[in-house]
């Protein structure tokens, strides 16, 4: 609790009152006042209550030191007068670093929070929550706002040459030719909140009022600073309100701080130069024309649609005029599905516990219109969505895979060597060492649509990046893999340590991959960025080791022998360059009618020109080499279509392609059960004439 000195004296200040004038409004003696502000003597509760009328504050706020509640009457929009230099900005540069669509910002908001989480077993809860307002939800939701001061200076910067004005024009018209206002609510729970002064070094400074300021060190997912850009980004008019429950009082208060900022370029209203960013709050005393965050109560916290439901400590950011700038979701619906989507595929690992280890993360997504429910509130499950994926992360944290895959619901572990380098500021001569990385992999799901890839995390596990696995062995069973690397293998020994700085520090703005950056060049002796590389190669060569080195038996139910076989097909000893089509993978059953139905995944190398093949499906027994049947049905699934003479085009460019066929029965030299199926892939005669 602060000094009662230090609180009289700093609402002084802010009240702009002066000591004689509170010695009239307390019936005592200026030099009482004095003795009072300057810590030489402390007033009796009578007096204090005299002091709160005299202020206009609570009498609780007298007696605990703390700031008090500002009136929505003392809340108002100040913008920065552009610098005297005649310098201009068409906009904050941060908000260019990343796509402006709903995907990113789950991405970036997300890891945020993650990066937030208070210390103990309780997960980060990240709750988003969309509110499409028309009619009088608008009326009132704009008049909350300030609205009708803030328009004229979104016009005034919406100059079309400029790319933000661009965004802002079409945001105003669309605005003014539907009525209609889609707010994005990203909310955190178990977080720190926006905890530190107005103006020093914190969470508060760091968020509402700098750039390229992160703060961060150690096992943290975001290193630049870059991420909050997101959410302005994602807003028609580049304006967020923020409420934060602080885990740390600040000005003897934890709820309810709140705060907008409204990112414009640089404009001019009524003969005035502006910078172009304005913010939300009460005037600062010590501060000429300066805004600053302001304790609010329930009623404005609820009309600005930034009322918390728990008391736990976290941050809701509120993006008014949220769009995807991508322009794939317009419409409410389509935009949950997006952020459900988006969610799902970057944080599936993060939502996963074990018995050992709970889940770092719980995430939901909701949305409404003009209050009412359009989508409940859905929990992402991400043994739903992630079901191989998320098997193999839950084995993991239970101590619960093997070095050896004897059953499709198994996850093997192996390791993954990381040679580390020295940082330049690093005076020691010991040698870094190597850190073994944790590699998971188990056999796919029968849904997954991307199966054989690899997927690189660290620290909150936070997918970097999706890799597909190359040059793999010919019918080998479908797996999805996952590397572990840092603090993510929770082994807590120094080399986790300082892995995890190696890869924070080659990830790029938008952390989706492990590179070399100039952070990292900076950092670190020549070399690191070689080592990642090979590193990355380690991890798909260990993928490749280990589908060679497993038998691959099929449980009973798991279809006919003769396909188990075909699918244990040894596989080229090196990898060769690819010059034409192959056979990726291919995947497939006996159906009722006695045809074998398969799935092809063909691999192609990359031309101009579409590639046109012919696909024979072949027959082999034990008695005879391959015979020739023919097709039933020939489908194309993925990236290709069907020609009049019943051959496969594949898109121009495309490196990947998928086909669906079943065999015509009456083309079978023996049954379906008594042989193997295989699928050749040739250039067709319509391409070569």
């Amino acid at each position: 609790m602060k000094e009662f000195s230090v609180w009289l004296s700093e609402m002084l200040v802010q009240r702009g009152m002066s000591q004689k004038m509170l010695a009239e409004l307390t019936g005592v003696t200026g030099a009482a006042v004095n003795g009072w502000v300057n810590g030489r003597s402390v007033p009796r509760y009578e007096k204090i209550a005299a002091i709160a009328k005299a202020l206009s504050v609570d009498i609780e706020d007298a007696v605990n030191r703390r700031s008090p509640v500002a009136p929505s009457s003392d809340v108002k929009w100040i913008f920065r007068v552009a610098p005297e230099d005649g310098g201009r900005e068409g906009g904050n540069a941060a908000t260019f670093a990343f796509s402006p669509s709903l995907e990113v910002l789950a991405r970036e908001a997300t890891q945020n929070s993650l990066d937030e989480q208070l210390p103990g077993a309780e997960p980060v809860i990240a709750r988003y929550m969309l509110h499409e307002l028309t009619g009088q939800h608008l009326k009132d939701f704009m008049l909350a706002l300030g609205w009708s001061s803030i328009e004229r200076h979104i016009a005034a910067a919406a100059d079309v040459r400029q790319k933000v004005g661009r965004v802002l024009r079409d945001g105003l018209q669309e605005l003014q030719r539907t009525r209609r206002l889609i707010l994005l609510r990203v909310d955190d729970y178990n977080a720190t909140g926006l905890t530190g002064p107005e103006f020093d070094d914190g969470r508060f400074a760091r968020v509402v009022r700098r750039t390229l300021d992160s703060g961060k060190a150690g096992a943290q997912g975001g290193s630049y600073g870059l991420g909050k850009a997101a959410l302005w980004a994602t807003s028609r008019f580049g304006l967020v309100l923020v409420n934060s429950t602080l885990s740390e009082p600040e000005g003897g208060r934890t709820q309810r701080r709140m705060a907008g900022r409204l990112e414009l370029p640089w404009h001019t209203l009524n003969g005035v130069e502006y910078a172009g960013p304005g913010w939300f709050g009460t005037v600062n005393p010590e501060r000429q024309n300066t805004a600053q965050s302001w304790w609010g109560n329930k009623q404005a916290a609820s009309s600005l649609y930034l009322e918390r439901d728990d008391p736990a400590p976290g941050t809701t950011f509120l993006v008014v005029g949220a769009f995807d700038g991508s322009g794939e979701t317009e419409d409410l619906e389509d935009m949950h599905d997006r952020l459900v989507t988006s969610l799902a595929r970057n944080f599936w690992a993060s939502m996963v516990g074990g018995r050992q280890e709970g889940a770092k993360l719980r995430a939901s997504v909701a949305a409404f219109r003009n209050g009412e429910p359009v989508r409940p509130e859905e929990f992402i499950d991400p043994h739903l969505h992630e079901p191989a994926r998320a098997r193999a992360v839950k084995a993991f944290l239970d101590g619960e895979t093997v070095e050896e895959l004897t059953d499709r619901n198994q996850v093997l572990q192996t390791s993954v060597p990381l040679e580390l380098r020295r940082r330049k500021d690093d005076l020691s001569t010991k040698d870094p060492g190597v850190h073994e990385a944790v590699l998971l992999v188990t056999p796919a799901a029968d849904e997954d649509e991307q199966p054989d890839c690899i997927a690189y995390m660290r620290a909150t596990r936070m997918v970097v990046k999706y890799k597909r696995v190359g040059d793999l062995p010919l019918g080998h069973r479908p797996f999805q893999a996952v590397l572990l690397a840092g603090a993510a293998t929770r082994s807590g020994t120094p080399d986790a340590d300082a892995a995890e700085q190696l890869l924070r520090t080659a990830e790029p703005p938008d952390h989706n991959d492990w590179e070399g950056t100039e952070d990292l060049t900076a950092t670190y002796e020549r070399g690191a960025r070689q080592k990642i590389i090979e590193f990355k190669k380690l991890a798909e060569q260990k993928v490749r080791e280990v589908l060679r080195g497993q038998e691959r038996e099929e449980a009973q139910d798991e279809g006919p022998e003769v396909l188990r076989e075909l699918l244990r097909l040894d596989p080229p000893k090196a990898a060769r360059t690819q010059g034409f089509p192959t056979v990726k993978a291919i995947t497939g059953a006996i159906d009722d009618t006695g045809a074998w139905e398969v799935t092809v995944t063909v691999k192609l190398p990359k031309r101009e020109e579409p590639w046109v093949l012919t696909a024979v499906p072949r027959f082999l027994t034990r008695s005879s080499g391959p015979v020739s049947v023919e097709w039933r049905k020939l489908i194309p699934v993925d990236g290709c279509e069907l020609t009049p003479h019943g051959n496969l085009v594949f898109r121009d460019g495309a490196v990947q392609g998928k086909f669906r066929g079943i065999t015509d029965t009456s083309s079978h030299p023996v049954s379906a059960a008594m042989s193997q199926v295989m699928v050749d892939v040739r250039r067709a005669k319509e391409e070569l004439s």
